[in-house]
């Protein structure tokens, strides 16, 4: 099947379209299974604001907006409901209300902050040491060994500021996609910046060495759009390119994520 489980909406403040416009984006696209994974709200106990992820009062709507779009397409494709989360220990009991609160379908692990945005930087911008790469490491262990999530988002996040893909690197990796194989969670071929790397020449992910290590360890790749614009879904290029590229590794593939019970 062609699936897609991770797709944002403007709540996340850096996306744009309706959610029915994704729905409709995804159909035309040829996806059988679209999972909504917007960033998830915190509940802060201090007063920090993020400018990246939906608000704590703003989940009911899109929990309800997701659920309506569920009944209205039911013929015509099969939507999920989820949340993309990092891994924040202090918070996680308040998302493991939410979880059953709304019952969501799945949660995926964006492995994006140390522990909490209220103290670190962004893994993705300020990757750029030893330490921050250990630090990444520990995170995505820890979050993949808390039993939460279905699959690591664009494990290969750091490589969007490390400057080369060097053996710190190729360490990590291969700590990462160990546990991920030990763990059976599936790590996401993400493929929103395909199109943006080619442009520029950079190489951030999917990470051609990053994925090797991941085939030799025996992980297990899922493809992911990781829409932020609806009309990506339509683009079936980079799909296609990466439904090649997996085969080319031989590593093992799969179009679905579990669901919660």
């Amino acid at each position: 099947m062609k699936t897609n489980y991770h797709t944002h909406t403007t709540r996340c403040q850096h996306a744009s379209g309706s959610d029915e416009d994704f729905v409709l984006s995804a159909i035309k696209g040829g996806f059988q299974v679209l999972g909504f994974s917007d960033h998830t709200p915190w509940k802060y106990r201090s007063d920090y604001e993020s400018g990246i992820r939906m608000q704590p009062e703003e989940l009911p709507a899109y929990v309800e907006s997701v659920r309506t779009l569920q009944d209205k397409y039911r013929d015509k494709i099969d939507i999920k409901l989820g949340l993309e989360c990092e891994y924040f220990p202090d918070y996680i009991p308040w998302l493991k209300e939410q979880v059953k609160a709304y019952r969501l379908d799945y949660l995926i692990f964006g492995n994006h902050f140390y522990h909490t945005d209220e103290k670190f930087p962004y893994f993705g911008r300020h990757t750029d040491s030893r330490d921050m790469l250990d630090l990444y490491e520990e995170s995505a262990i820890e979050g993949m060994e808390s039993g939460l999530f279905c699959c690591l988002a664009h494990p290969e996040l750091f490589m969007c500021s490390y400057p080369e893909f060097d053996h710190h690197c190729s360490n990590i990796s291969r700590h990462i996609c160990r546990a991920a194989a030990r763990l059976n969670i599936p790590l996401e071929y993400n493929i929103s910046r395909i199109s943006y790397d080619a442009k520029r020449g950079l190489t951030t992910f999917p990470h051609p060495k990053f994925w090797h290590i991941a085939a030799a360890e025996g992980c297990t790749a899922i493809i992911g759009v990781d829409a932020h614009v609806h009309q990506y879904l339509e683009e079936k290029t980079y799909y296609e390119q990466a439904v090649r590229a997996l085969k080319e590794l031989g590593i093992k593939t799969t179009d679905t994520l579990p669901m919660r019970k």
